[in-house]
């Protein structure tokens, strides 16, 4: 896939995450996330609507191999087939990569914290490695 010059592969650092897209105002489409106005489309949900956050928001992810830094940019709640809430979010990592996370399973923070910081420009410097 060939990038326009002006364009930067869609990651972040910690001072530009703040030009980050949302997706805010309705559920997403398939169509939203082909067109990459969205990070995930959900369907076979019931009662599916935004969740009412401030975005883009700063989280730290608490996945599998850890913890990681990611920016919030979508934000929706479905009920899933029994009948539990999910709270689910549309994550850009720094790389440009986009993830899906439960609201649970991630802790929203202000873009000065620390350990946030200090997970950005790990990633960063590492992606600058590869």
């Amino acid at each position: 896939m060939k990038q326009h010059e002006d364009e930067d592969g869609g990651g972040f650092d910690v001072d530009d995450w703040g030009r980050l897209q949302p997706f805010a105002g309705r559920v997403a489409t398939l169509e939203d996330v082909q067109a990459r106005r969205a990070v995930f489309a959900l369907g076979e949900t019931g009662d599916p609507r935004p969740l009412d956050m401030e975005l883009p928001q700063p989280v730290i992810w608490w996945e599998e191999d850890g913890e990681q830094a990611a920016v919030a940019v979508q934000a929706e709640a479905h009920v899933g087939p029994d009948g539990e809430t999910m709270e689910v979010l549309g994550l850009i990592l720094p790389d440009g990569e986009g993830a899906v996370a439960l609201l649970e399973d991630v802790d929203l923070v202000d873009d000065t914290d620390p350990t946030w910081r200090d997970l950005v420009t790990r990633a960063v410097d590492g992606a600058d490695d590869a």
